[in-house]
C-alpha cells in the first residue's frame, strides 16, 4: 500500500458500529394482548358455573338447610369443647400445688410461670408473667377478687436457703417501680432462699410485702391465697363476694 493511500486512510472517520433495535418493547406488548385475550377464556366458565350454581339451588333448598345443621352442629360441638377446657383448667388451678423441692429444681422462669400459676388459682384470671429483660422490677401482675392490683418481683435461688440472700437493693428496685411504674396496690418480692435483715427492715418501711421461703411453702401448698398470709395487705378496692 502507497503512503499516499496509508495517510488517507488513516484520516478517513470510521463510523460508529450500528446498534441493534431491541424487540422487547414489541414483546411485552405481545404478551400484554395475549393476557388480555385470554382473560374471557377464564371468566366464561367462572360466570356459567355461578349461573349454574344459582339455577340450581332453588331446586335443591334442602342442600342448604342441611349445610346451615351442620354448621350449628359443628359450632355447638366447638363451643362444648371450649367450656370443657375452661372447666378443667379451673379445676387444675383449684387443685395446684408445689412442694419447696419442686421449687427449687426450677428454672427461673419457670419460677416465675408458678408464682403467675399460684395467684390463678387463688382467683386472679388476668395473671400474667412479664418477667424479661427491662422488665423494670416486675416479674408477674395480678388483680386479686377484691380489686387490688398485685406486682410481684421474683427471686429464686437453686440452692433454696443455701443460695445468697436476697438483699435491700433487690427491694429498693421493687419500690422504685412497683407503684410509680406499675401502678400497684400491692409490691411483693418472693423468694424460695433467704432475706437479709436490712431488707425486712427496709420492706416494712417502705411498705412492701416479703414471701420468704416459710411463707412461699404455706402459700405453695394451697393453704390459703397470698392475701391471707400476708400482713397489713391494703383494703380492698371493690366489695366483692368474698368480702
Amino acid at each position: 500500500m502507497s503512503p499516499r493511500a496509508r495517510k488517507t486512510r488513516a484520516t478517513t472517520p470510521r463510523r460508529p458500529p450500528a446498534r441493534r433495535r431491541t424487540r422487547r418493547p414489541a414483546k411485552r406488548r405481545q404478551g400484554a394482548e395475549d393476557r388480555l385475550l385470554g382473560l374471557p377464556i377464564a371468566v366464561v366458565p367462572a360466570v356459567a358455573l355461578v349461573v349454574a350454581v344459582v339455577n340450581w339451588l332453588p331446586a335443591h333448598w334442602w342442600v342448604l338447610l342441611a349445610l346451615g345443621v351442620l354448621a350449628l352442629l359443628a359450632g355447638g360441638a366447638w363451643l362444648h369443647h371450649k367450656q370443657q377446657t375452661v372447666r378443667w383448667e379451673a379445676v387444675r388451678a383449684r387443685g395446684l400445688r408445689y412442694g419447696l423441692a419442686q421449687l427449687d429444681a426450677l428454672h427461673h422462669s419457670r419460677f416465675e410461670e408458678a408464682v403467675r400459676d399460684l395467684m390463678r388459682r387463688d382467683g386472679c384470671p388476668d395473671a400474667a408473667r412479664v418477667g424479661g429483660g427491662g422488665d423494670l422490677g416486675a416479674d408477674v401482675k395480678a388483680t386479686d377478687p377484691y380489686g387490688r392490683r398485685w406486682v410481684i418481683q421474683c427471686k429464686h435461688r437453686r440452692d433454696g436457703l443455701a443460695g445468697s440472700a436476697v438483699g435491700t437493693p433487690d427491694l429498693q428496685v421493687l419500690n422504685g417501680t412497683a407503684r410509680q411504674v406499675h401502678g400497684a396496690d400491692v409490691a411483693v418480692l418472693v423468694t424460695n432462699g433467704r432475706v437479709t435483715a436490712p431488707a425486712v427492715v427496709f420492706a416494712r418501711q417502705q411498705r412492701l410485702h416479703v414471701v420468704d421461703r416459710h411463707t412461699l411453702g404455706a402459700w405453695a401448698a394451697g393453704s390459703r391465697p397470698l392475701w391471707e398470709l400476708l400482713k397489713t395487705v391494703p383494703p380492698p378496692r371493690r366489695p366483692t363476694a368474698l368480702s
